[in-house]
């Protein structure tokens, strides 16, 4: 891996020195942290000049200060003249508000990527964007790469009969369909409607969960909301067991409380984003997605295909953490 540096943010740095331990490249040197003042304070510890760089932050919450660390950090490393500069995403923030739902309104994702881009970024890599026309956003090169894969075999590999995959709402009936297609299962899709921001209400479900184990399929688990109306219609309907697999586990607000007091028997995230070890429990699962973003980083490096790490069942390095 030579020219390659690897550097991070305060944002999830585990995950960003699990992804240097796959690669055997150690994590780059540098000082992220604030002034007296509350400012954010970075300066690269040593030589970038001429390298192949890749930053790994996710904008979790707080997602203001974690992209202004993406930012400031981008910036640093492209007056240190890197050759290139790779931002690595993998939960990316600000991503619901991708589209103007009422007037006066700001479409704060696409806000976002051109700061991004301003910053010096050349590339980025994001994990299971919330709204795929974010790659759009950006006027530079977006390789999204998708968890979905990896969790359904998961799924698969404990041998659960009589599965259905559920998208908790329409817009998710493509990731869910194709979570279903993996695991050779069938698919319910239920429909939402938002009363007021961060709230869900469960209108009706199409699909028959009946005895079955019902596996809800979404990107990110945020305030939980969804995912309690979800599992509580379910249970109504029938189904003999509810599980809960998702990409990025942000745990806004009372979430963990909601997702206790719900029908659901199991939750599967992984580690895009934080999960404090003293807030798990025996529902909440977190699963290590730090070889997928390590495999992503040596194709690019290399100037291999991304797309053609998708198109064999090679998931097979799972770790719960």
């Amino acid at each position: 891996m030579a020219g390659l540096k690897i550097f991070s943010g305060n944002a999830n740095r585990p995950l960003a020195e699990d992804v240097c331990r796959c690669i055997g490249v150690p994590l780059g040197k540098a000082l992220v942290g604030r002034f007296k003042n509350g400012e954010t304070r970075v300066r690269i510890e040593e030589h970038v000049r001429g390298a192949d760089v890749f930053v790994i932050q996710p904008t979790s919450s707080p997602s203001d200060h974690h992209v202004m660390e993406l930012l400031i950090m981008s910036d640093a490393l492209r007056r240190a003249s890197a050759d290139r500069i790779t931002a690595v995403i993998p939960y990316y923030g600000y991503a619901k508000q991708e589209k103007k739902s009422a007037g006066r309104e700001p479409i704060t994702a696409k806000l976002v990527a051109n700061l991004i881009t301003t910053a010096g970024v050349d590339r980025v890599v994001a994990l299971d964007l919330h709204a795929p026309a974010i790659q759009g956003f950006f006027d530079i090169p977006v390789d999204n790469l998708t968890a979905i894969p990896f969790l359904a075999d998961l799924l698969v590999k404990e041998g659960i009969e009589d599965v259905v995959a559920v998208s908790p709402d329409v817009g998710g009936v493509a990731r869910a369909n194709d979570f279903r297609y993996r695991i050779n299962a069938e698919l319910a899709v239920i429909a939402k409607r938002r009363p007021k921001p961060d709230e869900a209400e469960a209108l009706e479900m199409v699909g028959q969960v009946d005895g079955k184990c019902a596996v809800i399929v979404d990107d990110m688990i945020s305030t939980g909301g969804t995912l309690e109306v979800a599992a509580n219609l379910l249970h109504e309907r029938g189904a003999r067991a509810v599980y809960a697999y998702a990409v990025h586990p942000v745990f806004a607000g009372n979430a963990f409380e909601l997702i206790e007091r719900s029908f659901l028997d199991r939750v599967v995230v992984t580690n895009t984003v934080t999960v404090p070890p003293e807030t798990r429990d025996n529902k909440i699962q977190v699963v290590n997605i730090g070889w997928l973003i390590a495999e992503a980083i040596q194709r690019i490096h290399e100037g291999r295909s991304i797309s053609a790490m998708f198109e064999t069942r090679r998931f097979q390095q799972e770790l719960l953490i």
